[in-house]
């Protein structure tokens, strides 16, 4: 990344960081607007601030919530067509929430806002096609970028369209779906950061793939706790199905993962690397090929859609995995897990900041602990020195 983007400055940071915040598909998503809003929000306000000591946390705060709010709004308004016909949600729709957290951050006025988000539509692009690459994490760092931009187009006194921009990118993006007035009613009640709310993952890999996961992680606990060991369970194992409602592997479309990238996508991969390991680690998902005996085992699994379940674009909140193993002997292991399940088990957040910061020491990882409380002038600046100043992976 850093031997084509070379520019020191706000947009190509932001660019950078919001690249690097999704690479590991490690970050949070927001079901409303089905993406990842923090990845391509802070990217873009953490660049703006970088150079403005003026700013407080309490107005960065109050501009990051403006943008997840946007970005829960223009998921309800785009609806389950946008995602279906292909559209990346966090690249497309994700461009304008960044862009309007921006607009609040340099305290736009409402022609100044309509502007900004109008260059920021006219900009936005991403397709789910880039699922299991470089592109997808891309799409992340262009959309913050594309954000900041927008905003700094504004401020330097830039002309455009500012009427019906969103209706107008409504109607070109969601093949007649569209519900705009979703976009503004109600505003604030309640906040779309805090109902649904975010949500964090566990793994790193995508999110629907994570009660998949803990389905097979419990069966190989339980075949454990039985006092057998996990090459006994994989030897017993002839076959497994994995079932969910109609079109709840969408997301998770890679059946036959070549690299640890690809894999990220897999049900299949994901599952036989929690049977055979019991968790999911970054050094399962990385850029070199798929081991043969993770392979081997994934191509055992089998997918089976419940149709006697609702789509899941009807209801994602009841969204589930349940897999099946078949054992040589006729009997069966078989756990389910709904998606509420997955998001109730707790996780260790100081030892997923270790694993996602391992080029800094526990010294700067405590520094950035303190400084995101944001409780300080200059907290913003210094923050943004410490993530910029770091190289991106890839």
């Amino acid at each position: 990344m850093h031997q084509v983007y070379r520019a020191d400055d706000q947009a190509t940071h932001a660019l950078l960081l919001g690249y690097a915040g999704h690479a590991l598909d490690f970050d949070d998503f927001h079901p409303d607007f089905r993406g990842h809003p923090g990845v391509v929000i802070l990217p873009a306000l953490l660049a703006l601030a970088s150079q403005r000591p003026d700013i407080s946390g309490a107005q960065f705060l109050d501009a990051y919530v403006t943008g997840v709010e946007m970005a829960g709004r223009l998921g309800l308004a785009a609806g389950s067509q946008h995602y279906k016909l292909g559209f990346h949600n966090t690249a497309t729709l994700g461009t304008i929430a960044a862009s309007a957290a921006c607009a609040r951050l340099v305290n736009a006025t409402e022609r100044q806002t309509a502007l900004i988000l109008g260059i920021a539509a006219t900009q936005s692009a991403g397709l789910r096609a880039q699922f299991g690459s470089d592109v997808k994490p891309l799409h992340a760092g262009l959309a913050a970028q594309t954000a900041v931009i927008a905003a700094q187009l504004m401020l330097a006194g830039f002309h455009g369209q500012t009427d019906n921009v969103l209706d107008s990118f409504l109607s070109a993006y969601c093949a007649g779906q569209q519900q705009p007035e979703k976009l503004i009613s109600d505003w604030g009640a309640p906040w779309r950061i805090v109902s649904p709310g975010l949500e964090f993952k566990p793994y790193p890999t995508c999110g629907g793939t994570h009660s998949a996961a803990d389905a097979a992680r419990t069966i190989r606990h339980d075949w454990l706790q039985t006092g057998q060991s996990t090459d006994a369970l994989i030897g017993a194992i002839e076959r497994i199905e994995v079932s969910f409602p109609p079109g709840g592997d969408i997301a998770a479309s890679v059946r036959k993962p070549a690299t640890g990238v690809e894999a990220r996508f897999s049900l299949e991969y994901v599952i036989a690397a929690c049977l055979l390991r019991g968790n999911l680690r970054l050094e399962d998902f990385t850029p070199q090929a798929v081991d043969a005996g993770t392979a081997a085992l994934a191509g055992r699994v089998s997918r089976c859609p419940d149709f006697s379940a609702p789509p899941d674009e009807l209801n994602p909140a009841a969204r589930f995995h349940q897999v099946t193993v078949f054992l040589r002997d006729g009997s069966l292991l078989q756990r389910r897990f709904t998606r509420q399940q997955s998001l109730a088990i707790p996780f260790d957040l100081p030892a997923k900041l270790r694993v996602c910061l391992p080029d800094f020491t526990d010294a700067q990882r405590t520094e950035i602990v303190a400084l995101s409380r944001l409780d300080s002038r200059g907290s913003l600046p210094r923050l943004a020195k410490m993530l910029f100043g770091k190289r991106v992976t890839g």
